[in-house]
């Protein structure tokens, strides 16, 4: 992939930069689409990558908009999605975007307390109107990810208690300024076992007979996302298992009444697509370490210090038969602007290109200009 006409493109740009691979971008969501029922609905998580020229190759496809924020809500509709395809999930939606949303009538609100059901009632009689909402279930599921990213436990912020739900519905029947269209879950991200979508099933199936005995008739079922990707081989395996993934909610849920399930994906789409390209500044020996020292930083891709994640690394200029194990580091004043340790590479000398992989998702977007550095550029395969 990374061949010496695309490192000689690679040449004439300043590094740090992101670089994306638009092939995989298409290939992966139309494996995606292929795998679709007529009753399955996607929603890009936008918090992923908002990219504008991504995002346009995914309006393009059909997908619909996950969002948790004004902002997010405001890209999506300046990219051209259409409000009935956006969702507004978050949990602590501020009013002013709660007013936005419902005067932009997105499709509907995924609520995460009865307070909010509340203050959402108050303000959509306020403008005399009635909004769609789904309400978001802590399912109480552990999935074995990192628990910076595991979103369905019960120690976790997000949802309401699975086991208030029934009084919830009691306490919320007589506002008349809701339509609960549906319910929510997310379980968290980089789930590597069926086992917790699995559990998640059959909590639903009670869940969508104690809400259809309550008579709210739900249209959607929204089981969030949490498909992983292959870290470790990226360029071997760019395309996900979507087949897989949305046969365990096809074959398992129980729908009533031409319900849908929507489902929200963001690293499964768009995480093996990007990469973060880089050069090496120093090479250096510290006591018994050898480090490289590049030019990107955690400011650029904070997800190791943050989640101790993993990356692929490849030094794509390198010729050396010889391989070395080697600490590589950021420029940034901080010690946990750490990329990788004891990683073997191959010998690698000041300014040699090394590519940093599957940094689609939660790559650029999570970037800042911590230590005022200035923020990175993007690049494209059909562009560059």
């Amino acid at each position: 992939m990374f061949n010496k006409q695309l490192l000689n493109k690679f040449k004439n740009l300043d590094t740090p930069f992101y670089y994306y691979d638009l092939d995989i971008l298409i290939k992966n969501i139309s494996n995606l689409k292929s795998h679709l029922k007529k009753n399955n609905k996607v929603h890009f998580a936008l918090k992923s990558n908002f990219n504008d020229k991504l995002l346009n190759i995914i309006k393009s496809s059909g997908l619909g908009i996950d969002a948790v924020s004004y902002n997010e809500i405001k890209k999506a509709l300046e990219i051209g999605f259409s409000p009935n395809d956006i969702v507004f999930a978050g949990v602590g939606k501020t009013d002013s975007e709660i007013i936005y949303s419902l005067n932009k009538d997105i499709s509907y609100l995924n609520c995460e307390s009865f307070q909010e059901i509340k203050v959402i009632n108050e303000i959509s009689r306020n403008l005399k109107k009635t909004v769609s909402i789904s309400i978001r279930i802590n399912p109480s599921i552990e999935t074995g990810t990192h628990k910076n990213i595991e979103t369905g436990n019960k120690e976790n912020k997000f949802g309401i208690d699975i086991n208030e739900i029934s009084h919830l519905l009691d306490m919320i029947n007589d506002f008349n300024n809701i339509s609960v269209v549906g319910f929510h879950f997310h379980l968290g991200s980089q789930i590597e076992s069926d086992l917790p979508f699995l559990k998640l099933c059959k909590k639903a199936n009670e869940l969508n007979e104690l809400f259809y005995n309550k008579r709210f008739n739900v249209k959607y079922i929204n089981v969030g996302g949490g498909l992983s990707i292959d870290y470790e081989e990226p360029l071997n395996n760019s395309i996900s298992d979507f087949r897989s993934f949305f046969q365990i909610f096809n074959n398992n849920l129980i729908l009533k009444n031409n319900q849908e399930i929507h489902f929200e994906l963001g690293r499964s789409i768009i995480g093996q697509c990007g990469f973060l390209v880089s050069k090496v500044l120093f090479t250096k020996k510290s006591f018994n370490k050898d480090f490289l020292i590049i030019d990107a930083g955690m400011n650029d891709l904070i997800r190791p210090a943050l989640y101790n994640s993993t990356h692929k690394m490849i030094n794509i200029s390198s010729n050396s038969n010889k391989n070395k194990n080697y600490d590589i580091v950021g420029p940034i004043c901080e010690s946990s602007d750490i990329f990788a340790r004891n990683y073997n590479l191959p010998l690698s000398s000041r300014d040699d290109y090394i590519v940093i992989c599957s940094t689609g998702a939660y790559g650029e977007s999570m970037s800042s200009n911590y230590n005022l550095r200035n923020s990175l550029k993007s690049y494209f395969s059909d562009t560059i």
